[in-house]
Order: C-alpha cells, then sequence, then structure tokens
C-alpha cells in the first residue's frame, strides 16, 4: 500500500475518531438525564432562567465558594463542643508549636464532605508526618444543627482514626460542632461561602482545607477532594515556620443537587469535552500534514 493512502486512512480515522467524542458525550448526557426523576433535580427548584443565573450554576451556587484569605487570624476565641461533648474554644488547639489542617464539613452531608475527609485522610497516609505529632487536625462542622446530636462527632472522628491508622493520632485529631454564631465566626474567617436549601434539606458548599500556622494564620488553601501528599507535607512544613503561600488557583468541587436536563451546568462541561476533542482533532491532523510534507520533501530529494 502506497504512503499516501496510508495517510489518508489515518486522516479519515482520525476524523472519525474526533466526531466521536464530539458527539457521543451529548447522547450520553441526554440518555442520563432520562433517569434523573427524583425531586431533588426537578426543574421547578433549578430554572434555569431565574435571577442571577448567568455563568451557568444553578442560583443556590452563585454565592458558594472558598474566598482565600491568606494570613488571616482564625477566630481562637470561638466556642465549640469537641467529639466528647466538652466545651472547648479553637485557641486550645494552637499551642504555637504544630501546624493546623482545617476542615469545614458537615457530619451528616451525603456526598461531598465524606470524600474531602476521605481524600485528606488519604493523603495523610502517603507522608511521614503524624497528625498529634508534628501537626493536628481539626473538622469543624458547619450545620449548627449537628451541636445538639450527641455522639454524632465521636462516631465520625473514631471512623477516621480507623481509617488513619497511626498511633497517637487520637490526641491530634479534633471534631467540633457549634452554635451558629460560633460556626460563623470561622466561616466569614476563612471566607467559606456556603448556603442551604429547605426544599432538598442539604448544604450547597465548595470542597476544600486549609492549612494554618500555630497561630492561627491561614497559610494554604487545597481545594477538591483529591489532595497531593507533597502539597501537604510542603504547606505543613512552611506553615510551621509561619510562611503564607500565594493564592492557589480556584477550581471548586461543589456539593450541591441541581437540574442536569437544564444543561446549563452540563452544558458547560460538553463545551471542555468538545473544545478539547477540537484541539486534539487539529494537532493530529497538523502533525499528519507534517508527516506527509516531510515524505513528499524525502521523496523529491532523492530524485
Amino acid at each position: 500500500m502506497k504512503k499516501s493512502s496510508v495517510i489518508s486512512a489515518v486522516l479519515k480515522l482520525t476524523l472519525l475518531f474526533g466526531l466521536a467524542v464530539f458527539l457521543v458525550p451529548t447522547r450520553i448526557w441526554a440518555q442520563k438525564t432520562e433517569h434523573y426523576n427524583s425531586p431533588l433535580y426537578s426543574p421547578k427548584i433549578y430554572d434555569p432562567n431565574e435571577a442571577g443565573v448567568s455563568n451557568g450554576l444553578p442560583a443556590q451556587l452563585q454565592k458558594v465558594g472558598i474566598d482565600q484569605k491568606l494570613d488571616s487570624q482564625l477566630p481562637l476565641d470561638a466556642e465549640f463542643k469537641d467529639e466528647n461533648g466538652k466545651v472547648v474554644k479553637l485557641g486550645d488547639f494552637f499551642n504555637q508549636k504544630k501546624p493546623v489542617i482545617l476542615a469545614l464539613v458537615y457530619y451528616e452531608c451525603p456526598m461531598l464532605c465524606n470524600e474531602v475527609l476521605n481524600g485528606m485522610t488519604g493523603s495523610l497516609k502517603g507522608i511521614s508526618f503524624d497528625a498529634g505529632k508534628e501537626f493536628d487536625v481539626i473538622a469543624v462542622s458547619f450545620d449548627a444543627r449537628e451541636n445538639d446530636k450527641a455522639g454524632l462527632a465521636k462516631n465520625k472522628k473514631e471512623n477516621y482514626l480507623n481509617r488513619y491508622g497511626r498511633a497517637g493520632a487520637e490526641n491530634g485529631w479534633h471534631f467540633l460542632t457549634g452554635t451558629q454564631s460560633e460556626i460563623d465566626k470561622v466561616t466569614q474567617a476563612v471566607g467559606f461561602n456556603y448556603g442551604f436549601d429547605e426544599q432538598t434539606n442539604q448544604f450547597a458548599h465548595a470542597g476544600g482545607i486549609m492549612i494554618v500556622t500555630p497561630q492561627g494564620k491561614l497559610s494554604r488553601y487545597l481545594y477538591g477532594i483529591d489532595y497531593s501528599p507533597k502539597d501537604i507535607k510542603f504547606g505543613l512544613m512552611d506553615s510551621a515556620e509561619g510562611k503564607i503561600g500565594n493564592p492557589a488557583e480556584q477550581l471548586f468541587l461543589y456539593c450541591f443537587h441541581y437540574d442536569p436536563a437544564s444543561g446549563k451546568y452540563g452544558f458547560a462541561i460538553l463545551r471542555a469535552l468538545r473544545l478539547a476533542a477540537v484541539a486534539t482533532l487539529i494537532g493530529m491532523v497538523g502533525l499528519l500534514i507534517g508527516f506527509r510534507r516531510y515524505n513528499q520533501n524525502k521523496t523529491a530529494d532523492l530524485k
């Protein structure tokens, strides 16, 4: 078979592949939306035409996110209950020696909060530092209703101590609950913006953790649910020395139900996939054209 025929065949396959990548996600998305019959996905809850929806996000997510407030001071006088029901102050866990990893979650969250804690725990198992020795971990529930639910924070702590599996960690892991006023002190200090949807009885919030200096100053923000052990280790080392990091890339992972059939958030994802497919296609075509010209020039030089 001639080289030109081979190139032509490869080019056709490339075009077909690019077309498939471009079209298949749309079909898959259309099929998936047929199964969203739960009231949580009702278009009545998330009308894409309602006021405030201008960037493809549901209205409930418009003000949700994490604003970086590097070098801001945590309210160390804020009072909470620990996992044993004892009243403590946030400052009790800052002894001027160890940095602290702070996670704002709520313990009965059905989705993202567990993934935040799971991702953090998995990453901590990948570093040589031990919780309770080189650093502490504080999880603060931003659901004030959980302040009156005895045993909830304790069960959560036991679960993650078992996951972590290192001796002495019980002294460095703290699961706190509090009243709304005390919760607000912390969420406002760290820039954690969230909302509550009464119809679904769930919170809308973003995922991430913060690293805090021994003096209670915000040093690092890590977003999402998958944290590099190296980033956490270096963040702890810098925070232990009181160093404040640079603003991190704000790639949020949101926790909230919305209507995928409305297309606003879903189509934004599809557009990204399509742009990636087009870019890949253009790159492959460019390589094939360059390869073909190279062969033509090489053949001309041999004549």
